[in-house]
């Protein structure tokens, strides 16, 4: 039973508001990512893992945008003309790149910079101001009046909407009337109340990304604003990923369009110009584009902040369980499954949903709802995102048989609250 967890380096770049320009602070940190559904650290210590450095990229001019290109396409393009370029290959490279064209000018101008000014404290217990900058992207919600930009919670997080300043490419500065923000999934809405009309881009659907569509990554690398850069999605359902102790995604787009230090709550776009995902991390050991790069899906991005309008915060489903890891192939033999799927629970809390139900350690969790469980990832991302209080039926593996066990889901946020209250 083999978990694998990436050991995280957080780098953010920050600057003094008193001299922007001039000076430049890097801060690192790394932390292991754990949670009640995770993978124990025990088990951890004794799997295979890797370490890399994944970069929350919020930097001192501008976040980063990004777009993915699905293969779907709005209308035919012509090609240039260009003397010369007979080819097949030549007349395919002018298509696409006319495409690519078309897609930045339709959403670089709802591409935005936020800018938020922060208090820090100091070694010495003196308190210091500084600037963290990211980007966002505008658009306007089916039934809500005003403006949203979606960004990252790390962004905007630990200020107030007053020192918070939003601008656009065509020059026009908003400061946000409101922020809501969700930590553990590191999405953050800022409500502009404006009479005056923004560009907008509409929310696409993630689900409709394959690996190799095209995607184009638009932002503020290094201060460098209204950047595109272009790549393709590398991988979908990447879990592997962890951003610290708070952020429980566990389902990242990953890309390799080039993302860098500045580029925090871009957008990646299809090429319809939809949104289709935030980019939020990247992976490097030199803080810069390494061509691994993640994004979260705007689906689940797309969830998360119409609970936060509706609510102020994100309901999140929990059973109990502390999960093992992945069930792979000498697990498979092992335990006489026919595939290396599934998620393997290595312990029950009392008192939780799992327990009532009747879950045991050494169950291996083959299906919830009918939905087949390839790793303990996908299993985490499922749980989460049912509703406190629905009932569901895994299907387990025990004893060399498959068993359905229906379960409640648990509140995650009433579960945290009791684990606090014991350990005080």
């Amino acid at each position: 039973m083999h978990g694998r967890e990436l050991c995280i380096r957080f780098c953010f770049s920050e600057q003094k508001a008193s001299r922007l320009s001039e000076s430049k602070v890097q801060l690192h940190q790394s932390a292991w990512w754990m949670y009640n559904e995770s993978i124990p650290l025990g088990s951890l210590m004794k799997a295979k893992c890797f370490s890399l450095g994944l970069m929350i990229a919020s930097s001192f001019a501008g976040g980063w945008l990004a777009v993915s290109l699905s293969d779907r396409m709005v209308a035919p393009l012509q090609a240039q003309s260009s003397a010369g370029l007979t080819s097949p290959l030549a007349a395919e490279s002018n298509l696409l790149g006319e495409r690519f064209e078309k897609i930045a000018r339709r959403v670089l101008p709802a591409v935005v910079s936020v800018e938020a000014r922060k208090i820090a404290q100091k070694p010495d217990g003196t308190k210091r101001t500084y600037q963290e900058s990211g980007s966002g992207v505008l658009i306007q919600w089916a039934g809500r009046p005003g403006y949203y930009v979606l960004t990252n919670n790390h962004v905007v997080t630990g200020t107030e909407p007053q020192k918070v300043h939003v601008q656009l490419a065509d020059g026009r500065v908003f400061q946000p009337e409101k922020i809501i923000g969700d930590a553990s999934s590191d999405v953050a809405v800022l409500v502009l109340a404006t009479e005056q009309r923004l560009p907008t881009v509409r929310l696409g659907d993630s689900d409709l990304m394959q690996v190799g569509h095209w995607v184009l990554a638009m932002g503020s690398p290094f201060g460098l604003s209204q950047t595109v850069t272009h790549g393709i999605i590398s991988a979908k359902d990447r879990g592997e990923v962890s951003l610290g102790s708070k952020i429980r995604i566990k389902e990242f787009l990953q890309t390799d369009a080039a993302i860098n230090p500045g580029s925090s709550g871009g957008p990646l776009v299809n090429l319809n110009g939809e949104v289709i995902g935030i980019n939020t991390a990247i992976a490097s050991d030199s803080d810069h584009s390494s061509g691994v790069a993640f994004s979260i899906p705007s689906n689940l991005f797309r969830r998360f902040a119409e609970e936060l309008l509706d609510k102020g915060y994100v309901a999140r489903g929990y059973l109990g369980i502390q999960l093992a890891g992945s069930v792979d192939a000498i697990d498979a033999v092992k335990l006489g499954l026919e595939k290396g799927w599934g998620a393997i629970v290595e312990m029950v809390h009392p008192d939780s949903p799992a327990a009532t139900a009747g879950i045991r350690p050494g169950d291996v969790i083959l299906e919830v709802d009918n939905i087949p469980i390839r790793n303990e990832n996908q299993f985490i991302n499922l749980v989460a995102g049912c509703q406190p209080g629905k009932s569901v039926i895994l299907v387990v593996w025990r004893e060399r048989k498959r068993l359905a066990i229906t379960s409640r889901i648990g509140d995650w946020q009433q579960f945290e609250s009791r684990q606090s209250l014991r350990r005080e």
